[in-house]
C-alpha cells in the first residue's frame, strides 16, 4: 500500500481536499483528530499532558481546553517541546494501527493529513507527498476572514510554519488553491488522475 502524507500551509486549503479525497472513497487517516482522540477524557494521554501543565488547562466539563493549553506553549519553544514529547508517541502508535488496518484491507494506498509533516520531519515515513498550496497573500486573507486575526497574529502563524516554497520544492505533487471553486476542482481531478498512475 502506498502511504501518501498530505499536507499545506496554514489558510491553503488541505482541509478542503482531504474533504474531496473523502468524498471519492479515498482512505485518509487525521493526524489532528488522532491527537484530539488521544487527549479524550479518560485517556492516559490527558492524565500525562493535566501532570505536564498542570489543572487549569481542563474545560468545565473535563475535556482538555485547547485554547488555554495553546496559550501556555505558543511562544514557549520548550513548553511546546514538553507537550509533543507525551503527544507524538501516542499519535505514532495509533497511525500505525489505523495504517496496519487499511493495509489488511487491501486498498492500494491511504493518505495521512498532517499538517506539519515537514516541520516534524517526517517525510521519510511516506512513499509520495501532496502539498496542497496558495499564495502568502490568499493565506492572509484567509486567515483575517476565517479566524478573525490581527495583522501581528497572521504573521506570527505564518512564520511558525515552514515557507511554501520549500514544502513544493519536497513534494510529488502540488495541488494550487489560488483560484475559485472551479479551479480547485480542476486541480482536484488532476490529483486524482495523478493517483491513478499509482495504483497501476
Amino acid at each position: 500500500m502506498k502511504w501518501i502524507g498530505l499536507t499545506g500551509g496554514i489558510a491553503c486549503g488541505k482541509s478542503t481536499v482531504a474533504q474531496l479525497l473523502v468524498q471519492q472513497s479515498y482512505p485518509l487517516v487525521d493526524a489532528d483528530r488522532i491527537a484530539r482522540d488521544v487527549v479524550a477524557p479518560g485517556t492516559p494521554g490527558l492524565e500525562s499532558v493535566i501532570q505536564a501543565f498542570g489543572p487549569d488547562i481542563l474545560a468545565p466539563d473535563g475535556s482538555l481546553d485547547r485554547e488555554k493549553l495553546g496559550a501556555k506553549i505558543f511562544s514557549l519553544p520548550e513548553q511546546r517541546r514538553k507537550l509533543e514529547s507525551i503527544l507524538h508517541p501516542l499519535i505514532r502508535t495509533e497511525v500505525q494501527r489505523l495504517r496496519e488496518d487499511l493495509e489488511r484491507a487491501g486498498h492500494v494506498l491511504a493518505f495521512y493529513d498532517i499538517p506539519l509533516l515537514f516541520e516534524t520531519k517526517a517525510q521519510s515515513q511516506f512513499d509520495e507527498i501532496v502539498v496542497v498550496t496558495c499564495k502568502p497573500e490568499q493565506q492572509r486573507e484567509r486567515l483575517r476572514k476565517r479566524n478573525g486575526l490581527s495583522g501581528e497574529e497572521i504573521e506570527k502563524r505564518l512564520a511558525s510554519q515552514m515557507p511554501m516554497s520549500l514544502k513544493e520544492e519536497q513534494a510529488n505533487f502540488v495541488l494550487h488553491n489560488d483560484g475559485d471553486q472551479a479551479h480547485l476542482m480542476k486541480e482536484f481531478q488532476r490529483l486524482v488522475d495523478w493517483l491513478k498512475t499509482l495504483s497501476v
